[in-house]
């Protein structure tokens, strides 16, 4: 039985199919915007890897979204294993969700505030501090994040319709903060234990996508500017002229993120979070269940993070074949 790997971007994940090839394991490729499965006939691979990112439909995959999260369910309710599987599919598409799991551990996050109609974005500012950030609660590379320095500018958005709420129709206001030198630190886990930490510093005017991938290119601004459904093809917008570097994580910040990731189901994940200028403390924003790993690994980190996964994957995959034995053997005993 083979490993699945289950992914939209064609070109972010090149480097683990060539780990997989380069190990000779077995492993399909199977494209979340070309699904095709029956409930009454079992999957045919024994572990599947969720590499889905909700970023699709920048790409014009956005009937994928949806649909991987059927597609999760129904391998996991013929008991395959699943590396990032439908619970954590769940936080990976909704910041909302997100913020009750910052709220459950107990992590430091910005204050923020639900909405599913614009006009309420108004009111939700009560008590808020600005500047403050409109977000898509379903979105990814930055697409539809809003800046607010004031009240008077965020009222002009709303009454202008100046405001994307995604394609759930849900958004997050919430305070904005930034660092003293505009950076955020990314932390990639696996497994539940910190794999590294990057500082990600872009340049001026840069906009809320810090991506750090291989692939990730900025064609223009488009993706703080595009509209709901629009494609933006194969690009994953990000400036190349980010300042990325590899650092240790902050005081009392590896237990809040291994908790994170660990209280969700997190196999793969990157949390990100910034020191705020105005109190120095840091705070946990958000969660990639789909990792980017960094640009230019080996210059960076010194090792391949595509290696680690893979040992990673290999294990999960063996343990999955081996269960399924002793459970074979076991009911034919």
């Amino acid at each position: 039985m083979s490993i699945a790997v289950l992914y939209e971007h064609p070109e972010w994940f090149q480097p683990l199919f060539e780990e997989l090839e380069r190990r000779q394991l077995p492993f399909i490729r199977l494209h979340a915007g070309e699904l095709t499965w029956s409930a009454a006939e079992q999957p045919n691979f024994s572990l599947l890897v969720n590499r889905m990112s909700p970023s699709a439909y920048l790409r014009g995959n956005a009937h994928a979204i949806h649909a991987t999260a059927a597609f999760l369910g129904y391998v996991e309710s013929y008991g395959v294993s699943v590396v990032n599987d439908l619970q954590t599919y769940r936080i990976e598409t909704s910041k909302s969700a997100q913020l009750d799991l910052f709220e459950r551990v107990r992590a430091p996050y910005p204050a923020t505030r639900v909405i599913n109609h614009p006009e309420k974005a108004l009111t939700a500012v009560q008590g808020l501090r600005f500047p403050i950030v409109v977000k898509p609660n379903l979105g990814g590379s930055g697409a539809g994040v809003t800046w607010f320095n004031t009240l008077e500018d965020l009222s002009r958005a709303v009454h202008t319709n100046q405001l994307d709420f995604g394609l759930d129709r849900t958004a997050l206001v919430q305070e904005g903060i930034t660092s003293p030198d505009k950076s955020i630190t990314r932390v990639e886990l696996i497994d539940g234990e910190p794999l590294y930490a990057i500082r990600i510093t872009p340049p001026a005017g840069h906009g809320f996508n810090l991506c750090p991938a291989d692939i990730c290119q900025e064609p223009s601004d488009a993706a703080s500017a595009i509209a709901p459904g629009q494609s933006l093809g194969n690009f994953c917008p990000t400036k190349p002229t980010m300042a990325i570097e590899h650092i240790n994580i902050h005081d009392g910040m590896r237990d809040v993120v291994t908790t994170i990731a660990r209280a969700a189901g997190l196999d793969v994940c990157g949390v990100e979070y910034i020191v705020d200028e105005r109190d120095g403390q840091p705070y946990v924003y958000d969660v990639n269940a789909l990792s980017n790993f960094v640009t230019n690994a080996h210059e960076i980190l010194d090792f391949d993070p595509f290696v680690r996964l893979v040992d990673f994957i290999e294990l999960r995959w063996k343990t999955a074949i081996d269960s399924k034995q002793v459970l074979v053997a076991s009911l034919s005993s």
